[in-house]
């Protein structure tokens, strides 16, 4: 594994600033006091700083040399709203907020790679260090870009990491293609006639044609799409009444569909629209059907996938370079790969051994109370960003 030394000699100072984010989590758009550190200490370190972009959002830009060459790195920024169960001295200050997802731990790496690139300065064009807000379901980088992100800066190509619990620490896994699924939600409620629960003759039971409906949305993925493609439906709420003795007047269903591409999203919104409605009309009900998408599937672009994998296997070994197994999460890092070419990525968190004494009981995995990220990466992390940054401006435009 080859570190850079500088940063390997800043850990104890870069593990400060990740467990000084841990112990202050901020929600979506509301990382007021973690975008004042990051402006901060850029400006410190002699980077230029543009804020307000997506509200919160920080924009680093280092120029060296007389290159028009350019590179966007991204990290994000925000916490979750879950109540931590760690116990250790850097736990969350604020019930109710956490950093389950290692947000802190990917500002920190990028944070690093900064303070190297501008004190150390090997490369000739320009570095933006994009500090995101509300990636947990805000869309923030769809919202920097609705303020000019890239309009403003120039940047050629986005690259983005997230660390992943289960995958040995050391290692990255790098997909080709489709690596994140598109995140869409639905809502349906189903109006039928209320009654006595003893006399239901009188009314129409919405329950039922839930349960119709729940059952046969699953044809939809069995039967309508193509088996190879990958789609998932999953009824995640149901409520109904509010007394064992009445028949209610409405049901509501609602629910998330995760998909690789939009081609499949669309065929699956029809079906499950036609599926609602012909169902609830075939009970003598009626039905009203949303269906919200909200991030795009987040796809890898080859050149740029490639790249990545030169570099990391420079730093790591092409052994602890993995072909990663595509996940049916989602990311919005997908807007920035819809308009620029770029690669998202992961980095190894390992499986937890490495949280201190006084956490959660629960397993180190992602959107956990029991979660923290693990210190050891923020080096690692850094250094790829630095290699990044410096192969890819030195490299001619094709």
């Amino acid at each position: 594994m080859r570190l850079i030394e500088s940063i390997l000699a800043d850990s104890a100072a870069l593990t400060a600033i990740r467990r000084d984010l841990h112990a202050h989590p901020e929600l979506s758009f509301e990382e007021v006091r973690t975008a004042d550190l990051v402006a901060r200490l850029l400006a410190d370190w002699g980077i230029e700083v543009r804020r307000g972009f997506g509200r919160t959002g920080v924009v680093g830009i280092l120029r060296n040399g007389s290159s028009e060459r350019t590179i966007g790195l991204r990290a994000d920024m925000d916490a979750l709203p879950v109540t931590e169960r760690n116990q250790f001295p850097h736990a969350s200050r604020h019930p109710g907020k956490m950093h389950a997802c290692g947000h802190d731990g990917h500002t920190a790496m990028l944070l690093a790679a900064a303070k190297h690139l501008a004190q150390q300065r090997h490369f000739d064009g320009t570095v933006y260090f994009v500090f995101q807000p509300a990636e947990e379901g805000g869309g923030g980088a769809l919202e920097m870009m609705r303020d000019g992100l890239f309009e403003q800066f120039p940047i050629e190509a986005m690259f983005g990491m997230h660390n992943w619990p289960g995958m040995q620490a050391g290692q990255f896994g790098i997909t080709d293609g489709p690596c994140f699924a598109s995140s869409n939600e639905f809502r349906i409620v189903i109006r039928g006639r209320g009654s006595h629960a003893a006399l239901p003759h009188n009314g129409i039971d919405p329950v039922p044609v839930a349960c119709q409906i729940v059952q046969a949305f699953q044809t939809v993925i069995t039967r309508n799409k193509r088996p190879i493609e990958a789609g998932v439906i999953s009824v995640t709420m149901i409520h109904a009444g509010e007394a064992t003795n009445v028949v209610p007047e409405s049901c509501e269903i609602q629910g998330t569909v995760r998909t690789f591409t939009v081609e499949l999203l669309d065929l699956i919104e029809r079906r499950m629209r036609e599926i609602a409605e012909h169902t609830s009309a075939a009970f003598g009900a009626s039905c009203e059907f949303e269906f919200v998408r909200s991030y795009p599937p987040t796809i890898n672009h080859p050149a740029e996938t490639a790249f990545v994998r030169r570099v990391a296997a420079e730093v790591v070994g092409p052994e602890n370079v993995l072909a990663a197994e595509p996940t049916m999460g989602a990311e919005d890092f997908s807007y920035f790969l819809l308009e620029k070419p770029g690669c998202y990525f992961l980095i190894g968190n390992g499986d937890g051994a490495h949280r201190e004494g006084g956490h959660g009981l629960g397993p180190c995995m992602l959107h956990n109370p029991s979660y923290d990220f693990n210190d050891e990466l923020i080096p690692l992390g850094a250094t790829l960003w630095v290699r990044l940054a410096e192969r890819w401006l030195a490299t001619p435009r094709a």
